[in-house]
């Protein structure tokens, strides 16, 4: 695990323009940089770079961050990946924090195999170019499937002498330990009457390394290029602590970057068909290797994007052992389409026999909804059978029900109603029935608590009495206002908090305070009387706030906030650079905005001609927009409360002290109202 002040360091030497500037081309303009979205297909430059707060922003597709984010981003590395980059890169030692004997070995050893597998990488990758074996028939073989020096580089391709201990003996001989040789599967160990013999797993294969989403190689893929009945066509490393086949899509590393800017993944087999896949211009596509496809290796893809487009070819039997995937790719609520290539001709064929242009219109046009590819596929087999027809029907739905969103549900619904001529009403009730047993449980529970309630807003408990609704008419308006605005004014008021911590609240101004003093006037409020005083700004929020003992219900702003009040408490100054650089990406980049949105602003083109621009600050606006923020958060909380008390007047007996309470924040909300002019 990487130390703090190692982390800090990186923080401290790295520029976030240098680094980005290795990725985008950027242009000065005033004190930032702009250049073109890397993001997106854009024509004018959206991309801003700050190296004075050290965060960029791409307003093309609302993503910002620190420069740690931004490789995480660009280079999808995950944050102690994107820190050992930059580390590397400015020259900075890495510092680890203290390990048990037992981790410092597990990492020692991960490195090694590493390491290992590194070198066997670079080992039969020369074999190809350099070996009289390897140019004769690992280069050949690549040649004759059509792949040019080029593409044979990029995916660093190799070969296996077809000897028993060529690699094994070599990296001995280099240096390299025996135990990570037979811990990585790149060489068998055996006992033979107490001596270890040793030979090498993939003798006489062509090599496929099988990369990290950073680039790290995990392991191999051979290809036996004799005919022998005994042997695997295909061979993979074994498991290991460094490779899970079902944790790795074959071709991540190279196709991450256009899968995240095109959002579309497809989804092959085999090594070969990423391959020639990506020499015919198609990058943004990776393989499963053979394997049924994983939750993990759907994660994967997640990351990068929510749409998969699987390829098939025309193998039917083939497809039927694929279809589980589809069921799979839903549940993690991703988009699936499916595209079949014509009889006889898989990606890595059809790909040769057409022209880029071909490829790329044939990919564009062909592909289809999960539920139309189903029913072509099945509907043959089901053809005039009932019962087939139905059983196709059902499995249709169970698809459906993978997919958790219910308006996605609800149009595929539909669309299977058209498709196969059957009532919305009967599909429906099929989903109702294979929906999980947690959701109906759920289901009960809240019947329960209804029952009985004809009418939401009839809250009467004793049905002699007139209903709530008619005798206190303004309570059902706060019921209904309340319920409306919590979910966003709520969240709107803690962010514009947020806002304002972050962008002034090191600044000291004069607020406004109301005193009561005085008789108590008709309507039952006091008299009040104004008083001034001068405050920080940060400091006079939490006052407030910790008064009222208010609690921010979005998990970030409260992470945010409490970091905020760390610091406080610590050093009675703000830093936002800590928050820009905070290891939680949501944090990082939530605050990023905040500060690039400011920066987009600022209307300094005007204040060099000399003419007089109005901000909050030169208006003394600030302890205005401070006390509405709290004053509105406040009048929504009380919302809220008062809602709640109305819930409870429907289920308890004390309703006189029920109404007594409603009536107290009542009288609450509309002095907030009156200093925030507002009507209620």
């Amino acid at each position: 695990m990487i130390s703090r002040e190692t982390i800090d360091r990186v923080f401290e030497t790295a520029r976030v323009e240098e680094v980005i500037g290795e990725f985008v081309q950027l242009k000065k303009s005033g004190s930032n940089f702009k250049g073109l979205s890397p993001f997106s297909e854009e024509r004018t430059p959206s991309f801003m770079v700050s190296p004075v707060k050290q965060i960029w922003k791409d307003f093309s597709t609302g993503k910002g961050g620190n420069v740690v984010s931004f490789l995480m981003e660009q280079e999808h590395y995950t944050y102690p990946e994107a820190i050992r980059y930059l580390a590397k890169k400015y020259n900075i030692e890495i510092d680890e924090l203290e390990q048990t004997d037992e981790q410092k070995q597990q990492a020692d050893e991960r490195e090694s195999m590493f390491l290992v597998s590194e070198y066997a990488r670079d080992y039969f990758h020369k074999n190809l170019f350099e070996d009289g074996q390897g140019k004769a028939i690992g280069l050949s073989y690549f040649k004759e499937r059509g792949y040019t020096e080029e593409t044979i580089k990029k995916f660093q391709l190799g070969y296996s002498l077809n000897e028993w201990e060529a690699f094994t003996s070599e990296a001995l001989n280099k240096g390299y330990n025996l135990k990570y040789l037979e811990s990585t599967g790149l060489s068998i160990v055996k006992n033979d009457g107490g001596r270890a013999k040793q030979f090498d797993r993939f003798k006489g294969r062509v090599m496929f390394p099988i990369h990290s989403m950073s680039g790290r190689v995990l392991g191999f893929g051979g290809r036996i290029l004799i005919t022998d009945k005994k042997a695997a066509k295909y061979l993979n490393s074994p498991d290991s602590d460094i490779y899970h086949k079902s944790n790795v899509l074959y071709g991540i590393h190279y196709a991450k970057q256009t899968i995240a800017r095109e959002d579309n993944c497809y989804l092959v087999e085999g090594y070969t068909d990423v391959i020639s896949l990506h020499q015919s211009g198609i990058e943004n596509v990776v393989a499963s290797s053979g394997t049924a496809l994983t939750e993990n290796q759907i994660r994967l893809i997640n990351r990068l994007t929510s749409n998969i487009t699987i390829l098939f070819d025309g193998d039917a039997a083939g497809i039927r052992a694929s279809i589980r995937g589809i069921d799979l790719i839903l549940e993690q609520g991703m988009n699936v389409r499916v595209l079949m290539f014509p009889d006889g001709d898989d990606p890595d064929s059809y790909s040769k026999k057409v022209s880029k242009e071909e490829l790329k219109n044939y990919l564009e046009n062909n592909s289809q909804d999960f539920i139309n590819f189903k029913v072509s596929l099945l509907m043959e087999e089901a053809q005039n059978d009932p019962v087939k027809k139905a059983g196709l029907i059902r499995d249709i739905v169970v698809s459906i029900s993978k997919i958790p969103d219910r308006i996605q549900r609800e149009v595929y619904i539909q669309e299977c109603s058209r498709i196969m001529d059957i009532s919305e009403n009967v599909l429906f009730n099929e989903l109702a029935q294979i929906d999980n047993k947690t959701k109906r449980e759920a289901s009960k529970n809240n019947r329960g608590k209804t029952a009985g309630r004809s009418n939401q807003n009839n809250l009467a408990a004793d049905p002699n009495e007139p209903p709530m609704n008619v005798l206190y008419p303004e309570m059902v308006q706060v019921q209904k206002t309340a319920q409306d605005e919590k979910p966003n004014n709520l969240r709107k008021y803690e962010l514009e908090i947020i806002k304002i911590l972050l962008l002034y609240g090191n600044k000291e101004v004069e607020f406004e305070d109301f005193i009561e003093e005085g008789e108590e006037q008709g309507n039952g409020l006091q008299v009040m009387k104004k008083e001034y005083f001068q405050n920080v700004i940060s400091k006079e929020i939490y006052l407030n706030l910790q008064e009222d003992e208010v609690e921010f219900t979005d998990e970030i702003f409260k992470q945010i906030y409490y970091e905020i009040i760390s610091q406080l408490n610590q050093s009675e100054n703000i830093s936002v650079d800590i928050l820009v650089n905070n290891p939680d990406s949501k944090i990082s980049s939530l605050v990023t905005n905040i500060l690039m949105d400011d920066e987009k602003y600022v209307l300094s083109d005007w204040q060099a001609k000399d003419i007089e621009v109005k901000t909050k600050e030169n208006e003394g606006e600030l302890s205005k927009m401070v006390l509405d923020a709290i004053y509105n958060l406040r009048r929504v909380l009380i919302e809220d409360k008062i809602y709640s008390l109305i819930k409870d007047i429907e289920e308890e007996n004390n309703r006189e002290s029920i109404l007594e309470s409603i009536m107290n924040y009542n009288t609450l909300k509309q002095r907030l109202s009156e200093r925030l002019n507002r009507v209620v």
